[in-house]
């Protein structure tokens, strides 16, 4: 008994064993191969976007249940874009970079201007098939044209990087999976404010404007004007504009049919709600007015007497603030400077009176050294104020805080000196401020993907506001279509020869590295930005439809679209390898 058991369990040792690997062929690399075989890719991809679909799941639930409206998410988004965001930057990109990589992102750029043309030449294409007029036109135009390059690729680059081997940059010695999620990131970011330009530029004033922008519409928009300000018109004909209550007098009758009855819907909104850092200011009517600012003699003042003429005319949008002349007083000095902070708001006003006579007078003597000047060095000086005015205003107009964090952490990277302060293991600066700042990086993708399911519940679901449009009721799936196909199929495929070959013959160390191969194959299928669901809704253009193509996009296409881009783009690193290039 004991010799058969000793050759019995070997023998199904074995077979456990040829079982297991049986089991596990289909999901293993083939030897040679540079990714995965396609059902291990199926896993590992659809592990990747299953990550993001749990994570994004808790704040769709929540949207839906009414607990997360459209202030909230647009105040998180508003949070995460101005503290997080940046944090996150910061600690991928300080920790990561250095000159020499920074010289190869110039190719980024190109490859955007390439792939905006691209997707403006397909969608154009694809809207003249489809026959629709040029609102419809540019609609599809900017569904095609305007990619994700924020919330989602950021999440898909992350989990990749950790779950996908073979992304490693063989010209970086020692790469590892944190390294590759850092250079995603920054490829990403250059991407995403490149489209933040272009989108807020030609997609908001031109592409989806609104429809009285459009000569064709014009006519129709007057017409339905005309008819509802009739129907208005009738309607308060027909009924009093404010019930009589009991003590009402003429006077304050008059005086709210005047001034508040313009704000009816905004005082019921706005009646419990108090905003912050506001000073509540009560509006008074003319017979309190007269008896508040009685001097005891029946008469009133000029000053009151001109600020309630301003009440009664409407000036000041209906609410007017007076100003009561205080009582003179000989103990009232004696009051202030017994009042706490009464020395240091005196000590305030008068620096700020000194800077403001200093301010004028430097401004008084440059003006008189200027007049002095010939005139060609006046055109001269002319012109570089000109230009440094325009250059601050476009600096701070374009600049937001992940920019910001960008520029710091490439100047932290370009000095080896500073990014050894921030972060070699136990120096000061790395155990306080660096720790602080990567805890708060750690909560930028979770709070970017749930806010993504709030947006994605808040998109999907039917809004009261929303406005029928039969045009839009007409031509709604055609659009959708066009919109899916311009933006997730066409666009793909032309793409997807012209960077396999920029990735096997152009001489950019950039272009080698696996994991900014996968990022331009996401962007150029990535779903429409979620940013233009908030600009259809600002402008009013075919909202009900870009609900339906959000839906698509990004949760009955992503798998597929994703698992097929990230195939293509392993395809293409291995292609590119091939012959020492």
């Amino acid at each position: 008994m004991d010799l058969i058991g000793a050759v019995e369990a070997p023998t199904s040792f074995r077979l456990a064993t040829l079982a297991q690997s049986a089991y596990n062929a289909p999901f293993q690399a083939l030897e040679g191969d540079a990714h995965p075989s396609v059902p291990r890719l199926c896993v590992l991809v659809f592990a990747a976007v299953l990550e993001v679909v749990c994570v994004s799941l808790p704040g769709y639930i929540v949207a839906r249940l009414g607990q997360f409206d459209a202030e909230k998410q647009k105040f998180l988004a508003n949070l995460n874009v101005t503290l997080f965001t940046p944090c996150l930057i910061f600690t991928k990109l300080a920790s990561q970079l250095n000159a020499e990589k920074l010289s190869d992102l110039a190719i980024i750029p190109a490859i955007f201007v390439v792939q905006t043309l691209v997707s403006w030449a397909v969608s154009k294409v694809v809207a003249r098939l489809f026959r629709f007029n040029r609102r419809a036109s540019n609609f599809v135009t900017a569904m095609g044209v305007f990619g994700n390059s924020n919330s989602l690729p950021i999440s898909l680059i992350l989990s990749l990087s950790q779950t996908l081997k073979g992304l490693h940059w063989d010209r970086i010695p020692g790469d590892n999976d944190n390294e590759v999620g850092a250079r995603g990131i920054l490829y990403l970011l250059i991407f995403q404010q490149l489209g933040q330009l272009v989108r807020w530029s030609w997609g908001y004033h031109v592409l989806l404007a609104p429809k009285e922008k459009y000569p064709e519409y014009r006519d129709s928009i007057v017409e339905e004007g005309q008819y509802r300000d009739n129907e208005e018109h009738d309607e308060h004909e027909s009924q009093p504009l404010i019930d009589p209550l009991d003590g009402d007098t003429e006077g304050e009758h008059d005086d709210h049919s005047h001034g508040d009855h313009s704000h009816d819907d905004q005082s019921v909104d706005s009646h419990d709600y108090d905003p912050a850092g506001r000073t509540p200011v009560a509006v008074a009517s003319r017979a309190s007015l007269a008896t508040m600012t009685d001097d005891g003699n029946g008469t009133l003042n000029k000053r009151n007497q001109r600020s309630i003429k301003g009440v009664a005319n409407g000036h000041s949008n209906g609410t007017h603030i007076l100003s009561f002349p205080r009582p003179e007083s000989d103990g009232e000095s004696e009051s202030i400077e017994g009042q706490p902070g009464g020395p240091w708001a005196r000590a305030k006003f008068s620096t700020k009176n000194k800077l403001k006579v200093w301010k004028t007078k430097a401004a008084s003597g440059l003006g008189r050294f200027y007049e002095r000047l010939p005139r060609p060095f006046q055109v001269v000086l002319r012109f570089l104020k000109l230009a440094a005015s325009k250059t601050n205003n476009f600096l701070w107009e374009f600049m937001n805080p992940p920019l910001w964090a960008m520029l710091i952490a490439v100047l932290v990277a370009s000095v080896p000196t500073l990014q050894n302060i921030f972060f070699d293991e136990g120096s000061f600066v790395k155990n306080s401020v660096t720790d602080a700042i990567e805890s708060s990086a750690g909560v930028a993708v979770p709070l970017i993907l749930v806010v993504l399911g709030a947006n994605l519940a808040r998109n999907t679901m039917t809004r009261d506001g929303v406005q029928d449009d039969p045009e839009e009721d007409a031509i709604g799936t055609r659009l959708l279509v066009a919109a899916l196909i311009s933006r997730m199929v066409l666009p793909t495929l032309i793409m997807a020869p012209i960077l396999a070959l920029m990735a096997k013959y152009v001489p950019i160390s950039i272009l080698d590295d696996p994991i900014f191969v996968i990022v331009c194959f996401l962007l150029s299928g990535a779903p429409s930005a979620l940013q233009l669901a908030q600009i259809c809704q600002i402008n009013n253009v075919y909202e009900k439809t870009m609900s339906r193509i959000l839906f698509q996009s990004y949760v009955v296409w992503i798998l597929p679209s994703t698992l097929a881009l990230v195939m293509m783009a392993l395809e293409t690193v291995e292609w590119a390898s091939e012959g020492g290039s």
